[in-house]
């Protein structure tokens, strides 16, 4: 039996925020309630990964890691709910949506509907209903309240950009001098929607902008968003009076929206006229001409920002209604003096046109409504940006995430509307707070552990971080070249670094600084390996060379005095020519051989200490990128960009075995360091292709893969003890994957990786079967089938067809019972006979434990035959008034989908009366009750009303008011104090 033992990861550290998602501004927990008053930097919640993070902004401190075990897809998109700020909804890349409460960071309701990643998410204002779309160009309304998708939209023919909500407008004259379009008062927006009503305003890479009626789930309105290719983002005015398209070339276009025509539109019963709501505005330009891919508007609506996918965000600010007027008015000024100039006629009759034209401020070019602020320039470049919220009203906040790893708080000023400034340099800006800290600007490229395994180093183009491993905190950050390896010097005070200009650079931890640049090589320092007696080093370069360095400590003179200090340096001793570029180099553990891979694929041994060639191992077809020796030095691994890893002998040079190990080039290859539980032999590869391999070297087979990196793996690293072991990925995250207590057992771990392969074909061959072609319906179902929906609708269905033998069995031993009163009870499955429990309630606790989003998902899977038991029990259920909610939802689902079976079956009548019978008495007894709780409360309510407020009675007002009655009854006004 396989004695090896199980790893798993553990801890993922280096990351804050993914380049593939958005990221959230919050206000402090604390500052709704806090007598001290914060910094009011507030929080950030990014996705990384398959993890959503919340940052402290100013400390750069992590408050909370945000995990489901179940999901391994990425974060693509995250958005919060403006009715409670503890809601996130954060949806997936497999398409999934969960519902998280920020307070306990856990998963409220999971849904599950989209093919693919979910690009975009909106909450409705009152928080219980959410609308998601996706790559698969579908749209689906969710009820946060029951837990179930309502209905998916289709008719978009690309990715989902953007979706919003646009609020109900109350049915109330705001006044003939406002013009549709112009804008709302707040107060007029209702926040009570109905469940069903409400418009939706969507965008999508096919360049269109479409509004849907969620009463009847269709679109009305469809515009062409913009005029050069896709459209990238959506943001809508905080009122819901206008919203910003974005598109290529640095396109912005504006649009107005008639949130009242829209009402009354659902208002009208008869045929409306075609009306269109949503009209052009006009266009901005952003100074970047590439794509626009965010836009938004602070919440008090003054200001925009948008930004694409370089390292600037501009601003643009909305201009006051006097502002907008005094421009006019220079405008009219200014044309009446060309008029007086002109002398052509057909030019006067223009410009007079002209004048008229823009006397209305609703028809006002957009430029002189929206001119531009400022632009933001940022550390990298700009993945996604919201708006922070400060206490002062004189700055304004801008969260920006970058897709370099690192979030910023920027501070720009708000000028006053002084007439002098207002003509002058742009406002102030600057980066009050950032994120950078605990994670590298680039891809990781090289990992090293010290001796004893609790530091770790990772260097990357630009910067080497030192990392306590047991807290995953960093400890230093230190500039450095362009990395490309790394390790700890014997004693682990000091790093040394081999960079791509040739240079060797050493570090030293305790003082943070560098203490000395070797100018080693000619071309890039690929590999470096420390001697296993501590003493000394190799490199190896593209300049077709391998260098020897011995560690020396020289004492060297204090300029100036006579004093000298001891200063630790490398000594250049021997330096080996090869043919080609060497891309790795090793020293066996005996240290009897050296190891070059080169360039033109072969790997050559030699002497360490005469240098001279001992073996030649041909075989791979491509460049060998690494190797290992074991511990024992008897064998060597060699992995290549051939996707092959092969394992040599050291003592002949033979292959023992070829080993196609990934789908990718293989990066890495290493060893168990030693043979405490017999796996020195063992050893670890990691590739490309995203996957960590455990192989056995003496077996030639695969103990386990490790899956979790979001991107290419560049650098691993196995720990001194072999305990654990560091991956740096692509993705920006290192992780690290910890041995656990659980046996490996080879014939389990295939077995579950065919389960997977069958599982992932079998959802993947039902996504395809729900698919008919030709045109789809605008209007369809929600849900997807998943295994999870699979295994309950196998549930259900085993449930029925015990459940229904049961009753059968009960109901004859009742019948015989009657006749023969001693009768010994029969036989029944043990299930029931365990829990003492009845059929129906059974069958009700199999339905009740699943999911409320995946039941309608599971009674898909039931076939016909299985109905008439299901409505057996449906009516049992009904006539005992179990559950009624739930009972409803699975009869009216039910009809739903078999209703033509249903209608034509004669034995199904009969049960159909009894269930409607049953369900209208249960569902009155409901509603009697209901109206009386409702009476009582209101009851209850008045009389703590009346206990509980005191009228202040001013005796001139009461008089006054004495007098008015006497005059007329009908002028009394009721005021409510409350």
């Amino acid at each position: 039996v396989n004695k090896d033992r199980k790893y798993e990861h553990s801890k993922t550290f280096g990351l804050i925020n993914s380049s593939f998602t958005n990221a959230l501004w919050a206000p402090d927990d604390d500052l709704q309630n806090a007598t001290i008053r914060q910094s009011g930097a507030g929080k950030a919640v990014v996705g990384a990964n398959e993890e959503v993070l919340c940052w402290d902004v100013k400390k750069g401190e992590l408050l909370g890691r945000w995990r489901d075990k179940d999901c391994t897809a990425e974060v693509a998109s995250i958005a919060q709910s403006d009715a409670d700020p503890d809601v996130f909804a954060v949806g997936y890349g497999d398409g999934s949506i969960r519902i998280w409460d920020a307070r306990i960071a856990t998963v409220i309701v999971n849904f599950n509907g989209h093919r693919s990643a979910v690009t975009a998410l909106a909450f409705g204002s009152d928080g219980s209903r959410l609308a998601s779309g996706s790559k698969d160009t579908d749209i689906i309304i969710w009820d946060l309240v029951a837990e179930v998708g309502l209905y998916k939209l289709r008719g978009h023919a690309n990715q989902i950009t953007g979706l919003q909500f646009l609020q109900h407008a109350a049915n109330k004259a705001t006044g003939e001098d406002e013009e549709a379009g112009q804008g709302f008062d707040a107060d007029h927006i209702t926040n009570g929607m109905d469940d069903r009503t409400g418009f939706l305003l969507t965008t999508s890479k096919d360049a269109k902008i479409k509004i849907w009626n969620l009463e009847s789930q269709h679109c009305i309105e469809t515009h062409i968003a913009q005029s050069n290719g896709e459209c990238w983002a959506l943001a809508i005015y905080p009122d819901g009076s206008g919203c910003i398209t974005a598109g290529n070339d640095g396109e912005l276009k504006v649009w107005s929206i008639d949130l009242r025509g829209l009402v009354n539109s659902n208002l009208q019963i008869e045929d409306a006229q075609e009306q269109t709501y949503l009209k052009e505005r006009g266009f901005l330009y952003r100074h970047g001409k590439d794509r626009t891919i965010g836009v938004s508007f602070h919440p008090r609506g003054k200001y925009i920002a948008a930004h694409g996918s370089e390292k600037a965000i501009e601003l643009w600010r909305i201009r006051s209604e006097s502002e907008v007027q005094k421009t006019l008015a220079r405008k009219r000024k200014r044309r009446r003096e060309k008029l007086l100039a002109a002398q052509d006629g057909a030019l006067k009759d223009s410009l007079m046109n002209g004048d008229d034209v823009s006397e209305n401020l609703a028809t006002a070019d957009i430029t002189d409504v929206i001119v531009p602020y400022v632009i933001v320039r940022t550390g990298g470049k700009v993945r996604s940006v919201d708006w922070g919220q400060g206490r002062s009203s004189k700055v304004i906040n801008l969260l920006s995430a970058n897709t370099n790893n690192e979030l910023e708080l920027y501070s720009i000023s708000t000028k006053q509307s002084d007439k002098k400034k207002m003509s002058e340099e742009p406002p102030d800006y600057s980066r009050t707070f950032a994120v950078d800290l605990p994670g590298h600007r680039t891809d990781v490229r090289s990992v090293a552990f010290s001796s004893d395994d609790r530091m770790l180093a990772s260097s990357s183009n630009g910067s080497l971080k030192i990392w306590n491993v047991r807290t995953q905190n960093c400890i230093r950050t230190l500039d450095c070249g362009y990395a490309l390896c790394s390790s700890f010097l014997p004693g682990d005070k000091i790093v040394v670094v081999g960079t791509r200009n040739g240079e060797l650079e050493l570090f030293d931890i305790a003082s943070s600084t560098l203490i000395e640049t070797v100018k080693a090589h000619e071309g890039p320092v690929w590999t470096l390996h420390v001697h296993p007696d501590g003493r000394s080093m190799a490199t190896g370069s593209a300049d077709k060379s391998a260098k020897f360095f011995n560690f020396k400590v020289v004492q060297e003179e204090i300029p100036g005095t006579q004093q000298t200090t001891p200063r630790f340096k490398l000594v250049h001793t021997r330096t080996l020519k090869v043919s080609d570029d060497i891309l790795s180099l090793r020293l066996s553990p005996d240290s009897r051989l050296v190891a070059l891979s080169l360039l033109d694929n072969t790997v050559k041994v030699f002497f360490t200490d005469s240098l001279k060639l001992f073996l030649n191992l041909y075989g791979h077809k491509l460049p060998v990128l690494n190797m290992d020796i074991s511990y024992d030095s008897k064998l060597i691994v060699t992995c290549s960009a051939d996707k092959n890893v092969r394992i040599w002998g050291l003592d002949f040079g033979d292959c023992h075995k070829a080993l196609f190990a990934h789908q990718d080039s293989i990066m890495q290859v290493a060893f168990v360091p030693h043979n405490q539980d017999g796996n020195g032999h063992h050893f670890f590869s990691a590739s490309k292709d995203r996957v960590i391999k455990y192989w056995d070297g003496d077996k030639f087979e695969q103990i386990q893969k490790l899956d979790g990196h979001h991107g290419e793996i560049w650098a691993m690293t196995v720990s001194r003890t072999g305990e654990f072991l560091v991956t740096a990925s692509h993705d920006k995250s290192i992780r690290i994957w910890q041995q656990t207590d659980e046996q490996i057992f080879l014939e389990e771990e295939r077995e579950k990786e065919l389960e997977e392969l069958y599982e992932n074909t079998l959802t993947a061959s039902l996504d395809r079967d729900d698919e008919p072609d030709g045109e789809k319906a605008e209007v369809g179902p929600p849900g997807k089938q998943t295994t999870e929906t699979l295994m309950a609708g196998e549930k259900i269905v085993e449930a029925l067809e015990l459940g229904i033998a049961d009753l059968e069995v009960m109901t004859e031993w009742a019948e015989a019972k009657s006749t023969q009163p001693n009768l010994a009870p029969p036989d029944r499955h043990p299930i029931f006979l365990y829990t003492n429990i009845s059929a129906e309630a059974h069958v009700l606790k199999v339905v009740q434990k699943i999911k409320a989003a995946a039941l309608q998902d599971a009674l898909l899977v039931l076939p016909f035959s299985q109905v008439p038991p299901l409505f057996t029990f449906l009516q049992i259920w009904a006539e005992k008034q179990w559950s009624i909610p739930l009972t409803c939802r699975v009869l009216f689902f039910v009809l739903n989908i078999h209703h033509k079976q249903i209608v034509a079956s004669k034995t199904m009548r009969p049960m159909l009366d009894g269930i409607r019978r049953h369900l209208r008495r249960a569902l009155q007894r409901q509603k009697d009750e209901m109206g009386f709780n409702l009476a009582a409360l209101k009851f209850v309510g008045t009389q703590m009303r009346e206990k509980g407020e005191k009228d202040y009675v001013d005796e001139a007002v009461w008089e006054a008011e004495e007098e008015q009655m006497l005059k007329g009854r009908k002028k009394r006004g009721f005021v409510d104090v409350a």
